[in-house]
């Protein structure tokens, strides 16, 4: 069974910079994992942020290409999201996904980004 845990959120300004993690434990194959960071906005539905694959390929939602880039170290077991020039439509809770075969998911963490 797959563990995830994120951490890294918190309240920034619109311009700020935030960087979410997520560790995963109970395997030792996160290498063969798709993961992926979600947000779900209060009255809104969880939405794919970016992701990365098994050989580093990402892909974002348009509306963070340019200011957000996910990344993965598997030695570490940890996807990152280094997220720059933050807005406060960004304001969500960030959720860690990992899929091979079964969708696994983190707690989440909150992002907000107000003045």
């Amino acid at each position: 069974q797959v563990q995830l845990v994120e951490s890294g959120g918190g309240l920034v300004q619109p311009g700020g910079s935030l960087r979410l993690s997520c560790a995963a434990s109970g395997t030792d194959f996160i290498r063969f994992y798709t993961m992926g960071w979600y947000r779900q906005a209060p009255g809104e539905q969880r939405e794919l942020v970016a992701n990365i694959n098994t050989l580093g390929y990402t892909n974002y939602v348009h509306s963070v290409e340019g200011r957000f880039t996910i990344s993965r170290d598997n030695a570490k077991k940890t996807m990152y999201l280094q997220m720059n020039s933050l807005k406060p439509e960004d304001t969500a809770v960030y959720y860690c996904n990992a899929r091979y075969q079964q969708n696994y998911w983190g707690q989440g963490t909150q992002v907000t980004v107000t003045s």
